[in-house]
């Protein structure tokens, strides 16, 4: 499994880099309304464009199909898996051979409202308030349901109970991510 960051999106020029993106992956990218987002967008695809040509000698832009619930998969290469996340302080990348998820969130101050609706009430024990055990707990459900594929339409307050699998969370001054560790079939 590789996993590939960039969190100097302040400094990325996501003009300069419209041309090294697919057609697909431009289009999406201009649909954010905002700079960031298309910072964001463009900094993820290109880690996983080093990543295919530094691992697999992959050196034409990926492009995207998308399964029933919208998880991306590179057309012609069915054995490559991924997942991309990004949020306002960086991008990420992961690439394995087995299915991956991973997220990353900007560590943003504690909404009680939406961590009742997301947590359950163990997780809202461990959280206590705290805007960082949030996050980290946040992270790992978006890495598992991006994982499975199923991304936010399962119960989030049951995911992390039902998941039989491993997780991985590393926390920053600015940011947490999650991943999935890859899983056999």
């Amino acid at each position: 499994m590789s996993i590939y960051i960039n969190d100097d999106i302040a400094h990325f020029d996501w003009q300069a880099a419209l041309p090294l993106l697919s057609e697909q992956r431009r289009e999406q990218c201009l649909r954010f309304k905002h700079e960031l987002g298309r910072k964001t967008c463009a900094a993820a695809y290109l880690l996983l464009c080093e990543t295919l040509r530094k691992e697999y000698g992959i050196s034409e832009p990926p492009v995207f199909e998308y399964g029933e619930h919208g998880k991306p998969t590179i057309v012609g290469h069915p054995d490559i898996h991924f997942n991309l996340s990004h949020c306002r302080e960086a991008a990420i990348c992961v690439v394995s051979d087995k299915p991956v998820g991973v997220d990353i969130e900007t560590i943003r101050p504690y909404k009680e409202s939406l961590a009742r609706y997301v947590m359950n009430d163990d997780e809202l024990q461990r959280i206590n308030g705290s805007a960082l055990e949030f996050t980290k707990l946040w992270t790992q459900k978006e890495a598992v349901v991006k994982l499975t594929g199923q991304g936010i339409t399962t119960d989030l307050k049951s995911v992390l109970t039902c998941f039989a699998g491993e997780l991985q969370t590393v926390v920053t001054d600015h940011y947490v991510y999650s991943l999935t560790k890859p899983i056999l079939l």
